[in-house]
């Protein structure tokens, strides 16, 4: 076992990927000799080579069209874009075809490829670059959509996204690239996509959430749970399309209350859909509407306001004590 960080575990497990399998390719802006913005990919290409660690032009859409040629082609692509605030103008080229390859060409290719993209916000970049933006991806037929909370899951989940034969989109939370270290083993090994996982039982309300949220939803509940001497199941989610709708509903029906908690704006957010089928599936055991919480419904602000617009600790335990109040 290694302590790491987030980051760090990225690149281990890219890494083992490029090591373990001559398919696999990574390409990117600034990956290869400046080891990529946020130093994911910091040392690879002196190991493994440019024709396998590829520094691209500034071109998303290129970027993504290339990794489509080269996954039908037999290739495992692994790109980069910088921020989730750049993949706009690659998303025709995700949504017309990476999702719909297998598909259109009736699984006579496929697209097994990883799109990495650094996401969320409280870093204090400019505009564009802290967007969470993962519903356009869930809402995609074709696409998986996974993020890890912890450099554990990170490795585990990278590296069994670059196993599948379908193409997943790898969000990573920025906010937590560095903010602290795991136990992470030194050997490959997966975290299966699609099992979420209980962070924390309870046995009064069900709060779940993914990415960088995860730890603030831990500190929001430590404290709610110390004034109100209850106990709150935190349930993160892993993987958010297909999500691990066993999991979350389990847990509801044994809490009968339900709080949903996302960086992403509120209006049309993940928690829209976690929402609505808790609400169909759960019904008789709710004990109370199922409430969000998310970011505000207005571009990420500059510096001095950006913490603010995602979930505050005091807007999470104010979800928290609605749904007990009711």
């Amino acid at each position: 076992m290694t302590e790491m960080t987030l980051v760090q575990a990225v690149n281990d497990a890219l890494r083992t990927a490029l090591q373990s399998d001559d398919r696999v390719i990574l390409l990117g802006e600034d990956i290869g000799k400046n080891g990529g913005v946020f130093r994911a990919t910091e040392g690879l290409q002196a190991r493994f080579g440019e024709q396998r660690v590829v520094d691209t032009p500034l071109a998303e859409a290129g970027i993504i069209g290339t990794s489509v040629g080269l996954a039908a082609g037999g290739m495992k692509p692994i790109p980069e874009i910088q921020f989730m605030g750049f993949i706009y103008p690659g998303f025709e080229q995700i949504v017309s075809h990476v999702a719909r390859l297998r598909m259109r060409s009736r699984s006579r290719f496929t697209a097994p490829m990883v799109i990495r993209v650094p996401y969320g916000g409280r870093i204090r970049a400019p505009e564009l670059h802290s967007e969470s933006t993962e519903t356009f991806f869930a809402h995609t037929p074709g696409l998986t959509v996974v993020t890890p909370s912890n450099p554990y899951d990170a490795k585990g989940l990278l590296l069994s996204a670059v196993q599948s034969d379908d193409p997943v989109i790898f969000l990573e939370p920025m906010h937590i690239y560095r903010s602290f270290r795991q136990s992470v083993p030194e050997e490959p090994y997966i975290v299966p996509i699609g099992s979420a996982q209980i962070v924390k039982p309870g046995r009064d309300v069900t709060v779940i959430t993914w990415g960088a949220m995860v730890r603030d939803v831990l500190d929001a509940t430590a404290k709610v749970e110390a004034t109100r001497g209850i106990e709150v199941e935190v349930i993160d989610l892993r993987t958010l399309a297909p999500w691990d709708e066993e999991t979350v509903f389990a847990s509801v029906n044994k809490t009968g209350r339900a709080v949903i908690v996302h960086e992403a704006v509120l209006n049309l957010g993940l928690g829209a859909e976690l929402a609505a089928r808790i609400s169909e599936e759960c019904v008789l055991q709710l004990e109370a509407p199922v409430t969000r919480v998310g970011g505000l419904n207005v571009p990420v602000p500059l510096f001095q306001l950006e913490d603010l617009h995602a979930p505050t600790h005091a807007r999470i335990q104010r979800g928290i004590d609605k749904v007990l109040d009711f």
